[in-house]
C-alpha cells in the first residue's frame, strides 16, 4: 500500500472528501463547513497512518451541518453538526484539537408559567457562590449560544405525557477547561499539564495535539467526569432557578463517546431507552422535542448516494450505526451560497465565497467574526424526512433569559 505521506495535498484532500458524508441543507454554511473539514479529515488520515491505524477517519453530518465558531477547532480543520470517527473506539489515541467540552441541554417540565422577574432574582443569588465537588461554578448561561428558554408545550404525540410548560437550559463546563484538583483539564490551549502530555504531530496541513496510551486513558476518564459534572451543573441550576420541576431529559451534544469518536454539535440516539431529545432553533421559532430513531436507514443511505462509496471505503457500518440527531438549527449566513475556492498562504486557509448577490466575492479565514444567523424549521423537516427522528411536541417560546 502506498503511504499517504507520498500523496500531494490535492490528492489527500480529494481522498478526505470521500470520507465526508453530508446530510445537511446544502446552504453556504454547509459548503463552508465541508471545505474546512476536508483539511481536518486529511490531517486525521495522516495521523492515523503515523500511529499505525487504518487511515479511514469519517465525518457523518446531521442536517444542522455548519461551521464551528471556536477558532482553535476551526483552524484545526473541523466543522460542526455531526459525528467524527478516527478508529474502532478502542484505539488509545485522542485528538485534542476537536476540543471536547461536554456541552448539552436540559429540558425541564413545569405546570405553571413562572414570572421572569422571579427567575432573574434567583439567578442573581446563584451567581454569587455555587459549588460542585469544591469547584466554584461558572455562570455561563448567557455566553455565546448558551441560554435559558421558557416555552408552552404543544403536544404532537400520545406516546409521552408532558407538562403544560417547559424550559431548555443550554450550557457546558467552562470550569473544567483548565487543570483543577479533579484532573488535567479539557482544553489543551487552557491547560499547561495537558499541553505537556500531548504529542505534537505535524502534517502537510498543520499540526495536531495527540494523546496516546495511558495519557489517552487519563483524559478519557477525566472527560467522563466532566460529562457527569455537566449534568449535575445543569440540574443544580435548574433546581435553584425553577424550584420543583420535572426532568424530561438532559442530553450532551458535544464530547467524546470513546477514544475515537466525538459528537461535534449533535446528539447520540440511545436506541434501547426512551430519551426525549431537544432541537432548539432561533428565539423567535418553536423548539421541538423529538423521538430519536436508529439511523441511517439502508434505504436512506442508498437514496443519498452513500452506499457504494461507503462500501468501497469499508465504513458502511458507521453509516448504518450513526444514530445521530441535530441539537439545533446551526449557524447560517445570508450573504453567500457556496465556496468557490480555498487557497493556502503561509499555512493559513482562505475561503473564496460565492455571494448571494452575484456581485464580487468575499474572502474569509476566521469565521468567528462573520455576521451569522440561525437556521429555521428546515433542519427539523430534513431530520424527519431522513428518518433521524419523529416530533413528540412543539415548544412555543414565551421568553429567553440571557443574563
Amino acid at each position: 500500500m502506498v503511504e499517504l505521506n507520498s500523496f500531494d495535498k490535492k490528492a489527500l484532500l480529494k481522498r478526505a472528501n470521500r470520507h465526508y458524508f453530508s446530510t445537511g441543507l446544502g446552504d453556504g454554511a454547509a459548503y463552508l463547513a465541508r471545505e474546512n473539514m476536508k483539511y481536518g479529515l486529511a490531517k486525521l488520515h495522516l495521523t492515523q497512518e503515523h500511529y499505525g491505524l487504518e487511515p479511514d477517519a469519517t465525518f457523518i453530518t446531521t442536517p444542522d451541518e455548519t461551521i464551528s465558531r471556536n477558532v482553535t477547532r476551526w483552524k484545526a480543520g473541523f466543522g460542526y453538526g455531526g459525528k467524527l470517527t478516527w478508529g474502532s473506539g478502542n484505539d488509545k489515541i485522542i485528538i485534542l484539537d476537536t476540543k471536547p467540552n461536554a456541552c448539552g441541554m436540559l429540558i425541564g417540565g413545569l405546570e405553571e408559567l413562572p414570572e421572569p422577574g422571579h427567575l432573574i432574582e434567583r439567578i442573581h443569588d446563584i451567581k454569587k457562590e455555587t459549588y460542585i465537588d469544591n469547584i466554584k461554578l461558572d455562570w455561563d448561561l448567557y455566553k455565546g449560544n448558551h441560554f435559558i428558554d421558557v416555552f408552552k408545550v404543544v403536544k404532537r404525540s400520545l406516546e409521552v405525557k408532558l407538562p403544560n410548560y417547559a424550559f431548555i437550559m443550554h450550557g457546558s463546563v467552562a470550569e473544567l477547561r483548565e487543570e483543577t484538583e479533579k484532573g488535567l483539564g479539557l482544553y489543551f490551549d487552557k491547560s499547561k499539564t495537558l499541553r505537556e502530555k500531548a504529542e505534537i504531530f505535524d502534517t502537510k496541513f498543520g499540526r495536531f495535539h495527540v494523546l496516546i496510551d495511558s495519557d489517552a486513558d487519563e483524559y478519557l476518564n477525566f472527560y467522563r467526569y466532566a460529562e457527569k459534572f455537566s449534568h449535575k451543573k445543569r440540574e443544580l441550576f435548574a433546581k435553584e432557578i425553577f424550584g420543583d420541576y420535572e426532568l424530561i431529559s438532559d442530553v450532551n451534544h458535544q464530547g467524546l463517546l470513546n477514544y475515537n469518536e466525538i459528537l461535534l454539535g449533535c446528539q447520540e440516539i440511545i436506541t434501547d431507552n426512551n430519551l426525549i431529545y431537544p432541537i432548539a432553533l432561533r428565539a423567535d421559532l418553536p423548539a421541538f422535542l423529538m423521538k430519536g430513531l436508529p439511523n441511517l436507514d439502508e434505504e436512506i443511505i442508498e437514496l443519498l448516494g452513500f452506499e457504494k462509496r461507503a462500501e468501497k471505503l469499508g465504513v458502511l457500518d458507521r453509516l448504518k450505526n450513526a444514530n445521530i440527531l441535530p441539537h439545533g438549527g446551526g449557524y447560517t449566513f445570508k450573504d453567500f451560497i457556496s465556496v468557490l475556492e480555498v487557497i493556502e498562504i503561509k499555512g493559513q486557509r482562505y475561503f473564496i465565497l460565492d455571494m448571494q448577490s452575484d456581485v464580487g466575492n468575499k474572502i474569509c479565514s476566521d469565521v468567528r467574526d462573520m455576521e451569522f444567523d440561525y437556521r429555521g424549521k428546515g433542519v427539523v423537516l430534513r431530520t424527519v424526512e431522513l428518518g433521524f427522528g419523529e416530533i413528540f411536541a412543539r415548544l412555543i417560546p414565551h421568553y429567553v433569559l440571557k443574563i
